[in-house]
């Protein structure tokens, strides 16, 4: 195996506090932390291709547990290198031991999809690489994405609504609620914004809270309800859908696309992130598979750089909602190359692979 995988742990702040209702740790608040990993071979020599992973100890993972598997994984895929980036290979046959490496990853160790998702971007950013193809033409998909929202959490309702003033050039913003405020933060919200608000609760609701809510958040032109339950309440979450005429988004419920027959009839859309289900390829079936099955889509994020947000966009133009703004949320980017047009939707790069590089 000539496949070499290194990773640098990145701290960086937030512009903003930046609260969810499962935080429990002040210090969160002030910034995220993320696994950058770069990956080369001997067989695509002078090729660096990046990929990240962005750890959430809500399922389990932290850079250490990330640092811990990603060698394990690297072994899993090793098999493999030849038909991804061999000089003989070619593009489809590097489209199906992609495809390989993910199963061969899940194969290898349950869950730890923030580690499979950085190495699984750094394949599709090398493979795209070594053909001179972007990702989403890799992946035989279109360009055309829909535009991004913007995510403020949780705050005073006053500081909330300065922060949505702020970002009032968003086609819709979407409000982090779980906490105290939530209708407060709603009205001041409104007062100063005229678009779609789609709400996430991040599993802070009760039934009888979301079905007392309810009403109001119709009143306030609330486009869609992101996982007011925790994740495992599927009674709870079809409940409440059975009565809302806004349609009920799964994220937490919905982690990879082993999770989305148990959630049919239960809700109306999932949110499919790209560290939760295990990277880029598996992003992109999960979403295909949920349209199948007559999900809305929400293409999430996690608090990312560049390069996770670069990779997620690649498959964007399979969503009905995309929520790609963690790179737009930090103080400072260390990478470069993706770019935001004034119609808030992502430009895919035309540039090899994932198009993004470090900053000088």
């Amino acid at each position: 195996m000539t496949l070499r995988l290194t990773h640098e742990v990145h701290r960086i702040a937030f512009r903003d506090p930046f609260r969810i209702a499962r935080t429990t740790d002040p210090d969160d608040v002030g910034g995220m932390t993320s696994l950058i990993v770069e990956l080369d071979s001997d067989l695509a020599a002078g090729l660096v291709a990046f990929g990240e992973g962005y750890p959430d100890d809500y399922y389990g993972e932290t850079e250490a547990t990330m640092i811990a598997v990603l060698p394990r994984l690297l072994a899993a895929v090793a098999s493999l290198e030849e038909r991804l980036v061999g000089p003989a290979t070619e593009v489809e046959a590097a489209r199906a031991a992609l495809v390989e490496a993910a199963a061969a990853m899940d194969a290898s160790i349950r869950h730890h999809g923030a580690a499979k998702c950085a190495l699984d971007i750094a394949l599709h950013d090398l493979v795209g690489k070594r053909f001179g193809m972007p990702v989403h033409e890799l992946l035989g998909l279109s360009s055309d994405v829909p535009p991004t929202d913007f995510t403020i959490g949780i705050d005073a309702p006053a500081v909330v609504a300065e922060r949505a003033a702020r970002a009032a050039h968003f086609p819709a913003l979407k409000i982090k609620l779980g906490g105290p405020q939530d209708l407060e933060t709603l009205a001041a919200v409104r007062a100063v914004y005229e678009g779609p608000i789609r709400v996430d609760a991040n599993t802070g609701w009760t039934l009888d809270g979301g079905r007392r809510l309810l009403p109001e958040l119709v009143r306030y032109g609330v486009e869609l309800i992101e996982q007011p339950f925790p994740a495992r309440a599927l009674a709870d979450l079809a409940a409440l859908q059975a009565v809302s005429p806004l349609p009920i988004v799964a994220d937490e419920s919905a982690v990879t696309i082993n999770d989305l027959d148990d959630l049919v009839g239960v809700v109306a859309g999932v949110n499919v992130k790209l560290a939760k289900c295990g990277g880029v390829g598996p992003a992109a079936r999960m979403l295909a598979r949920a349209r199948e099955l007559g999900f809305r889509t929400f293409l999430g994020c996690m608090e990312e750089t560049s390069v996770g947000i670069a990779a997620s966009a690649a498959v964007a133009s399979l969503a009905e909602w995309v929520d790609l703004d963690g790179n737009l949320l930090l103080a400072a980017d260390p990478f470069a190359g993706l770019e935001l047009g004034e119609d808030c939707r992502w430009r895919l790069s035309d540039q090899p692979g994932l198009g993004v590089w470090r900053r000088v």
